[in-house]
Formats: C-alpha cells, sequence, structure tokens
C-alpha cells in the first residue's frame, strides 16, 4: 500500500514518547535523528500481510528536532502498528536504515506475533509486514490496582528467589491445566509453595518481551536474555493471549504476590537487545537510529560486544538513558514491580566508545529517580568485555550480586585448601570489598548458585560441564565451576554417594543462610533439580530446566531442611543487623568471634579446612556457635562457654540423618560436654538457650 497523506492526522507532540491515548484518539512519537522519512502503519491484524493505512508523516509538520510524530484523531485502544524508517544504508558510517522493514516502537507497551513471525525476515532483503511483530496501544491507567502497592521491604528481611516464569510451572507434573502452565496465572497457583518454602522476594528472570527464535540450531531461547521491547512484558507468559492479555495477567500476578507478602523484582536486560550483531535482523533500534541505541566499534560496520551477545547497548546516550529511565519507572508506576536486577551493569558503565567511566551517567540517574527511590536495585556488577567491578560498583544504593561469595563458599565446601580467610570474609558481608564502615551489609547478595552455572545438584555430582544439547560443541558455558561430583561423574546409585550429595547441599544452604548480607536461592534447588551437567541451559526449554513438581515427594527431607533454616534465618535479629557484625564484641548490637576447631583463636594454615564462630546480639539475648568442617575426615570441635544458666541445644547438624539434620523450632540440648565431634563434610548450628 502506499503512504497516505491523512487530512484527519494532526500534527501531534513530541512528548510522551511512545503511543499515548488521549480522550479523542491517539498521539504518537518515535526519535530518529538521521532518517529521512518516517511512515506509521496501522494494521487490523497480527496476520496481516499489508497494513490497513500508512501515514507519511511530514517533517515540516511532524517532526520536531529529532522527534517524529503525528495525532491520529477517534483511534481506540487495541490499534495495532509500526513504523518504517528509510534513510541512508550505509554501514561504513554506522546508519542501517531499510525502508522495506516494518519497526516496533521502543515504547510499545505490548506486542503482538503474527503465525508466521519469521526473525530471518527481518534480515534478508525485502518487505517483512507478515512476519514481523507489532506494537498494541494501550491505555496503562485504564486498570484497578485495588488500592496494591510495592511493598518495600527492607534488604534486611529479604529472602530472594531466582526463578523462571515458564519452568517454574511449565512441567506436567505441575497440576496445573495445560492453557495455565508456563504462565503468570499458573504461578499464581503456586504461591502458596513460595510462602511455605519461606521466601520474600521472587526475582523473576527476563520478562520483557524477547525474541525466542534467538537461539541457534532450531533451539528456543528460554532464558529470556534477548530483549526486543523493554516496556511489554513477555507474551507467551501469559494464558490470556488477547492484546492486552500479557499487561493484565502479569499485573494481577504483580498484584497476587504483594497479597501474600512476596516482592517482585525483574531481571531487566539494558546491555543488549535481540538484534544481534551486523548478521542480525532489522527490528527495531537498528532500523530507527542504530548510532544512538549501540555502541558500534571504531568501524561503525561493526558492533562492540561488551555483552557477549553481539551487540551492546549505548546506556549513556543521552536517548537510550531517557528511554531506560521511562521504562523502569513504567514498571514501577504502572506495573507495581518492588525493584530490578540489571544483568551485565557493568556495560551500563561505559561510555558511547566503551570506555569505562567513572561516573556513568544512566547509573547515577537510576540511583537518584525519585519514582525509583523505594524500589531493590541489583548489579550484576561485571560484563563479557572484562569490567569486573564487585565492591566499588557506583553508587549509595546498589546492591551486588556477590559472585566472591560463590565462588568462595563453593571451593570451601569444595574441599580446596587455603580457602578460610576468604570464606571468612563473606560470612561477614564481605568487609573486605565493601570497604565503607556505614555500608549495609545487605547490600551483598549471596547466592551459591544462579540461572547461569551449576544448579546445587549438579555442583556436586560433575566435576565438568556436560552442554553437548546446546549444539556448540561443549564450547559455552563457564570451564572453572568449583564443583566437585563425590565420586562418580553425573547420576549414582551408589547410597554412599547420594547421602554425601545431599549432606553437601544441606553444607551450602547453611552456610548461605547463616552469612551476613541478603540470601538468593535458585529455583528448584531445593528439590534438586538437574540439568544433567549442562552449565549454559539457556536454549533449553524442556524438562531440562523445568521445576519438577514430582521432586516435592521425592525430595521431600531436603525441602524440609531447606524451609526450617528460612524459618530459622527469618527469625534471628543477627541477620536483620544493619551493619558489620562487630569483631569480637566490641560494640553493642551483634558481634562475631572466630574459633579454629581447638577452641582458640583461628589458623588457617594449620587448619586449612575447618572454621568456627560465635555470633551474639546483645538486645536480642541471641547465641549462636556455627562449625563448618570441609575436611574428609571427623573433626573435634572445642565450644565456648554460654553464659550462665544456659546450655547449647543443636539446630543443625548436616551430616545427621531426616528428621535430626534440622531441629528447628525445637533445638535439642546437648550433653555438658566441652567439646562436639563434626563428621567429615558437614555443618553444625548450635543455640544458647536457658538450661531446663
Amino acid at each position: 500500500m502506499d503512504s497516505t497523506m491523512d487530512s484527519d492526522v494532526q500534527p501531534g507532540r513530541s512528548y510522551p514518547l511512545g503511543a499515548t491515548v488521549l480522550p479523542d484518539g491517539v498521539n504518537f512519537s518515535v526519535f530518529s535523528k538521521n532518517c529521512e522519512a518516517l511512515e506509521l502503519l496501522f494494521f487490523d491484524d497480527a496476520h496481516d500481510e499489508r497494513p490497513s493505512r500508512v501515514i507519511k508523516l511530514d517533517p515540516a509538520r511532524n517532526k520536531t528536532f529529532y522527534y517524529w510524530h503525528a495525532f491520529v484523531p477517534a483511534l481506540k485502544e487495541g490499534q495495532l502498528y509500526g513504523f518504517r524508517a528509510h534513510g541512508p544504508f550505509a554501514p561504513e558510517k554506522g546508519h542501517r536504515f531499510d525502508g522495506q522493514k516494518v519497526l516496533l516502537d521502543p515504547y510499545a507497551r505490548s506486542v503482538v506475533f503474527g503465525s508466521h513471525y519469521d526473525r530471518d525476515a527481518a534480515t534478508g532483503p525485502g518487505d517483512n509486514c507478515a512476519r514481523c511483530p507489532k506494537g498494541v496501544v494501550l491505555d496503562p491507567g485504564r486498570y484497578d490496582w485495588e488500592d496494591d502497592i510495592p511493598l518495600r521491604r527492607p534488604f534486611a528481611e529479604t529472602v530472594i528467589y531466582e526463578l523462571h516464569v515458564r519452568g517454574f510451572t511449565r512441567h506436567p507434573s505441575s497440576g496445573l491445566a495445560a492453557d495455565r502452565r508456563g504462565t503468570y496465572a499458573g504461578l499464581v497457583e503456586k504461591i502458596p509453595y513460595l510462602q511455605e518454602l519461606g521466601v520474600t522476594a521472587v526475582e523473576l528472570l527476563p520478562v520483557q518481551q524477547y525474541d525466542e527464535h534467538d537461539a541457534p540450531l532450531g533451539h528456543r531461547n528460554y532464558w529470556g536474555f534477548s530483549p526486543i521491547a523493554f516496556f511489554a512484558p513477555h507474551r507467551a507468559y501469559s494464558r490470556d493471549q488477547g492484546r492486552f492479555g500479557p499487561v493484565n495477567e502479569f499485573r494481577e500476578m504483580v498484584k497476587a504476590l504483594h497479597r501474600a507478602g512476596i516482592e517482585v523484582i525483574l531481571d531487566v536486560v539494558f546491555n543488549h537487545t535481540s538484534e544481534g550483531d551486523e548478521q542480525g535482523p532489522t527490528l527495531c533500534f537498528r532500523g530507527l537510529e542504530n548510532t544512538a541505541y549501540y555502541i558500534l566499534e571504531p568501524d561503525p560496520a561493526l558492533y562492540a560486544n561488551y555483552s557477549g551477545c553481539g551487540n551492546t547497548f549505548n546506556s549513556n546516550h543521552s536517548i537510550v538513558r531517557r528511554l531506560i529511565l521511562d521504562c523502569l519507572r513504567y514498571w514501577v508506576a504502572e506495573m507495581h514491580v518492588d525493584g530490578f536486577r540489571f544483568d551485565l551493569a557493568s556495560v551500563m558503565s561505559r561510555d558511547e566508545r566503551g570506555q569505562p567511566l567513572e561516573d556513568p551517567p544512566i547509573l547515577w540517574s537510576i540511583e537518584s529517580d525519585p519514582v525509583l527511590a523505594g524500589t531493590k536495585i541489583i548489579a550484576e556488577a561485571w560484563d563479557a568485555g572484562g569490567l569486573y567491578q564487585v565492591g566499588s560498583f557506583i553508587g549509595d544504593r546498589f546492591a551486588e550480586w556477590n559472585g566472591k561469595y560463590r565462588d568462595d563458599v563453593r571451593r570451601f565446601v569444595k574441599g580446596d585448601p587455603g580457602v578460610v580467610p576468604d570464606l571468612m570474609a563473606r560470612i561477614m558481608g564481605s568487609p573486605d570489598l565493601y570497604r565503607s564502615p556505614d555500608r549495609d551489609p545487605h547490600r551483598s547478595i549471596n547466592f551459591i548458585t544462579c540461572h547461569d552455572g551449576f544448579t546445587q545438584n549438579d555442583l556436586v555430582s560433575y566435576n565438568t560441564k556436560h552442554n553437548a544439547a546446546n549444539g556448540e560443541d561443549n564450547r559455552d558455558g563457564a570451564d572453572d565451576n568449583h564443583s566437585w561430583n563425590c565420586g562418580a561423574e553425573g547420576d549414582s546409585d551408589d547410597p554412599v554417594i547420594q547421602a554425601l550429595r545431599r549432606r553437601q547441599i544441606k553444607n551450602f544452604y547453611t552456610i548461605l543462610l547463616m552469612s551476613h548480607g541478603t540470601p538468593m536461592l535458585q529455583m528448584g534447588d531445593e528439590i534438586r533439580l538437574s540439568h544433567q551437567g549442562n552449565n549454559n541451559t539457556y536454549c533449553q526449554d524442556n524438562e531440562l530446566n523445568w521445576f519438577d513438581w514430582q521432586s516435592l515427594d521425592r525430595e521431600g527431607d531436603l525441602l524440609r531442611f531447606v524451609r526450617r533454616l528460612i524459618d530459622f534465618h527469618r527469625s534471628l535479629l543477627l541477620f536483620r543487623q544493619g551493619s558489620f557484625w562487630s569483631p569480637n564484641g566490641r560494640r553493642r548490637g551483634a558481634s562475631i568471634t572466630w574459633y579454629g576447631e581447638d577452641g582458640r583463636k583461628p589458623d588457617p594454615e594449620r587448619s586449612p579446612h575447618c572454621i568456627a564462630y560465635r555470633l551474639r546480639h546483645q538486645a536480642g539475648g541471641e547465641d549462636l556457635y556455627a562449625m563448618l568442617n570441609s575436611y574428609w575426615k571427623p573433626l573435634d570441635f572445642r565450644l565456648p562457654r554460654p553464659r550462665p544458666g544456659w546450655r547449647w541445644h543443636r539446630v543443625i547438624d548436616t551430616a545427621l540423618a531426616f528428621p535430626r539434620d534440622i531441629e528447628h523450632p525445637a533445638p535439642v540440648p546437648l550433653p555438658a560436654d566441652d567439646t562436639y565431634r563434626l563428621e567429615s563434610r558437614s555443618t553444625v548450628i548450635l543455640k544458647a538457650l536457658p538450661a531446663r
């Protein structure tokens, strides 16, 4: 269809960006500096091979500075739309305009895909109208939140559960109707499980609309780190496939989680997009203003790749910075989320040439934005270009995924020598990394596993990665996992090996929940979800990744242990202390004192596989003694004396079988001995209580 100059189309306004529903029509605005002509396309259906209406914008009437805009009277919510941008295709100058490609609005609140969507159609020559994603005009204010507001729970009271929306309920064993499995609505039905587990926040793997086709060899992109529309909830996770379905169903999920006292944190991806490298498709940003949205190499025909995914979003460009802030504000104000985890956040500290900035404008803007002031903001403080900023990420508010915590705890539990001094620092909230004395230690997000890498089961079942299923000849995924298979590679029927693996998993959980900082658990670890040794399951949308609800019975003993351990952690003031524990009780509040197995000052060189520590909270009257043995033989630990009239009670001994492995909420009093034998590779937690 030829473009037309519609007499009813008015000039419109340059702000707000995107499609804005007004009482008498819809205003459209989009940024493009170097395009020479812009068309606004309307479609009646997602499958349409041709637009039902094409409006050619007149730069004299419909352009202000670099913003193209138009007001279309009588247009209603629900209209499907896109753009075509005409201009120079000159990769040597950084320009990649292609007037044949339909482009998504970067501010689209909802996206539809026809049954013939084809990523390749946006790569080669020719028109892709029938095979492109299309935006939906949506009025975000038309929803009844029923007085819902974000929970604003402090980090000190938070236990995070990293969760994949689809994977959590997709397995046939979920017990849900087929159309609810793998959806936002399905997650709502499983909220009682999260409440029983005791977690206070779910950190959702990406739910911003991503391209599931962005995966090799016919695989499906499962993790979702391939965004195509930052404002839109991922459509495939919605049971309701209407034009507004994903938005409303996502909101219903948030509302239900809030009613259950559970916060919603989004894993957001502002470091790259699904458009890939110079061989990738033209879906949105590349076709509107390639030189603004991406960091280019000195040869502008090539893309800088600090994300490891083919391109790097130019997050400190003024236009991109505005988009990111508008997007975050939208998810908070209109979708009621409680916070964000920024994937490869160190990318966002790079300038438009890719060089690290001392004071990155986008990160300071996020930190200081008043709309975001009550949210949790968490940085994955590294990138694929070599930046590693754990302990040095900018700002006063950002929490950090503590990768050092993960590695040091793994190495200790595995039995590596020389780790004890580092482990001591991790347990204390990593004051060696976070040196500011007034820093809240809960800004250290402590974790053993996450989506990226081995599950806990695989961490104790495999010495090396086994990623052949990804079709990349086992080259993908990390090689250094600090894992140990406990005597056999992969599945084993040996009861001795299985018992040791369960004990090691309990050791990991106990150390995690007995450390200062904010704990994060990975979905499925509590029921020994296995990826069969694959440590990079980004393209495995199958039972390798899905939560197997049958395992609640098979691994009921471990699940009970984790539930009670979380409850024990949450019951203690010690782990809500907003400042670092005072060494040796020299300050009121919570204190920590370190011991060797002989009850004296620890000597890591003489005893490289064990450590003990005493935690006391004066105001709360709490007194704990933790003993950690990663040695392959039993060790006798000498116990300090509790206060007069009190005695030690056993809360946890990971070497004991169910149900004696955890005795919370009714700890077992110990005999009046001054020693406790720790079996090999075990962890014990004691609590001092009044003698009866």
